[in-house]
């Protein structure tokens, strides 16, 4: 589906009448981490199924909805599941919510997402702010007409997980006495977990996690200026590593167990933004 400016616009005007509230900040949940929504005041839930032009979570755990309020005062939008290739959505699709939150006034996006950990330094359940990411699917959600409203033709990706945001976390993090990691994400179109043979080629590469999220939301998000800030839940070793075979039931276990610590986190985030 391609998608014009005129969709976008009709989503963002849904949302903005729908609620008085001009968040500045947005965090989306990943597998598992949905329990952060709870901690949002003075909510209004809006299914993803009443946005014009919306995809529809179909993803285990991904609740769905867009959940609007404030935290601690902060005027925040919660999205509760997100859209992945691997559900039948397109890169543009998977991507569209990102350019209705550049017209409904978002600036920085924070992303979470559970991830399979490739670098054996790292620990399961550990948290990893993501410095960049590897993404050889040879996809974009900017491919086709570009629409000008919202960003350029041809667009960096050197800041694309923004350094600001990054100290910043990492500051946080410091207060907290909280050990986060720093690595590179690499972007696999699932469902299927990877083989033994792609994880010990992403390593040679360079890649300390893996998953089936975030890239596409990211690349959207640099082509329309917000900053990103992103944030994987390790919630397993990746294939071959310990030889035990991949659950999606585990994924989600782990990340739930993490929810509270990565909540903390990401309120103690928003409230230095």
């Amino acid at each position: 589906m391609t998608f014009t400016i005129n969709d976008y616009k009709r989503a963002a005007e849904y949302i903005s009448c729908a609620s008085p509230c001009k968040p500045k900040v947005a965090i989306v949940l990943g597998s598992g981490l949905g329990g952060f929504a709870q901690r949002v005041k003075n909510v209004l839930h809006i299914p993803y199924s009443k946005i014009p032009n919306f995809p529809v979570s179909t993803a285990p755990s991904h609740a769905g909805e867009m959940i609007i309020g404030d935290i601690d005062g902060i005027e925040v939008c919660v999205l509760s599941g997100r859209f992945h290739y691997y559900e039948g959505w397109s890169f543009e699709e998977s991507a569209f919510y990102v350019g209705v939150l550049k017209l409904i006034g978002v600036k920085s996006l924070i992303i979470t997402n559970a991830a399979g950990c490739i670098n054996a330094d790292f620990n399961e359940g550990d948290l990893m702010l993501v410095s960049d990411h590897i993404n050889f699917s040879g996809l974009s959600p900017m491919r086709g007409t570009n629409i000008e409203e919202l960003g350029s033709r041809f667009f960096d990706m050197t800041d694309a997980y923004s350094t600001h945001l990054r100290a910043l976390a990492s500051a946080c993090a410091t207060n907290m006495a909280l050990n986060v990691r720093q690595g590179v994400y690499a972007y696999m179109t699932g469902p299927q977990y990877e083989t033994p043979a792609e994880i010990r080629a992403l390593s040679i590469m360079g890649a300390d996690a893996v998953g089936m999220s975030t890239v596409p939301e990211v690349i959207a998000a640099a082509h329309c200026g917000i900053k990103v800030l992103c944030i994987s839940c390790l919630t397993n070793y990746a294939s071959g590593i310990t030889g035990r075979p991949l659950s999606g039931e585990e994924v989600t276990k782990l990340a739930q167990k993490q929810s509270k610590t990565l909540g903390d986190f990401i309120e103690h985030i928003i409230k230095k933004l």
